[in-house]
């Protein structure tokens, strides 16, 4: 029988996806790949594909699990299997270099950006923004890690000399320019099969650590979204967003082979998007949905099950 099979390294962020699959009666099988083997003279299954790994899996003790992922879905390529979010999604999940590469590209603005690696040479960096506030960030990253505000260099070079300096997974560190924005938020545009699903407004107010799954908030000490107050909720859909960067981000989508991603832009003060995140591994809240009346993986579930009877 074929099934959808879902590639991840983390079943918190994946249970809300199998509980549709369950109400719409498909066929699944998870492949958990924090570790395992693969035997390179063997066929895959029959079925389709879906990749979520996530470029944060090291912080919950899956240092390779990317890498071997990796590994598979090109193995699953090779054999001619549907696979979404493949090979060069999982390219672009795992480095922010390649995402900005690939947006500006396709004439999407990105913040400016230089990638360093060494403390002596993100000092240096740093030195490229003349006097201007600036954010470093992990190029391998997800879920905020190594995202902080500097206003000078020195303040940079007590960061980086002292002991609370992250070194990043992969050693590159990017600093950032500091877009300022007149509202303290952001929004993230969700897509589903390459098409447009809705816009959520992210407040910003606590920090810039934004993920959106429900299980950061309940436990995961490195993606604090902070409590939801019933004035003023963390993620809100906005109603009948349109906007033309959503071509843009749709042409991005197409040309990498995306089919499942949140894209997320911040506004300066002058109304220019900067758009600075792609994740492939996209999640929901659950609260923002309700309230909305739309379901992001009730939608994914469906366009797993549409392209599974294809």
């Amino acid at each position: 029988m074929k099934k959808v099979y879902i590639i991840h390294e983390n079943t918190e962020w994946t249970m809300h996806l199998t509980k549709r699959l369950d109400e719409l009666q498909v066929p699944y099988e998870e492949w958990h790949l924090d570790q395992g083997s693969l035997d390179l003279t063997k066929e895959p299954p029959e079925g389709i594909f879906y990749n979520r790994m996530s470029a944060s899996s090291h912080t919950r003790g899956h240092r390779f699990a990317p890498e071997f992922a990796g590994q598979v879905l090109a193995w699953l390529e090779a054999h001619g299997r549907k696979v979404f979010n493949g090979t060069r999604a999982l390219s672009l999940e795992i480095s922010k270099v390649l995402q900005y590469l690939e947006l500006n590209k396709h004439g999407v603005k990105t913040p400016k950006t230089v990638a360093a690696v060494g403390k002596s040479q993100i000092l240096e960096a740093a030195s490229e923004f003349k006097g201007q506030a600036f954010i470093t960030k992990h190029n391998r990253a997800g879920k905020g890690l190594g995202v902080q505000l500097f206003q000078s260099i020195d303040a940079l070079r007590k960061y980086v000399e002292g002991p609370e300096f992250e070194e990043p997974v992969d050693g590159i560190t990017l600093i950032q320019e500091y877009i300022q924005s007149p509202e303290s938020f952001i929004t993230r545009c969700e897509f589903v099969g390459s098409q447009f699903v809705y816009a959520v407004k992210v407040d910003t107010s606590e920090g810039f650590q934004l993920c959106p799954a429900d299980a950061c908030q309940i436990g995961d000490l490195f993606c604090p979204v902070g409590e939801e107050v019933e004035e003023k909720p963390k993620f809100q859909i906005i109603d009948g967003f349109s906007d033309p960067i959503i071509e843009k981000y749709q042409q991005v989508l197409a040309a990498n082979k995306i089919q499942v991603a949140g894209i997320e832009f911040i506004r300066n003060i002058e109304g220019e998007i900067f758009t600075y995140d792609i994740n492939t591994n996209t999640n929901y809240n659950s609260d923002a949905e309700m309230k909305a009346g739309r379901f992001g993986m009730l939608e994914l579930a469906k366009f797993l099950k549409e392209e599974l009877e294809k």
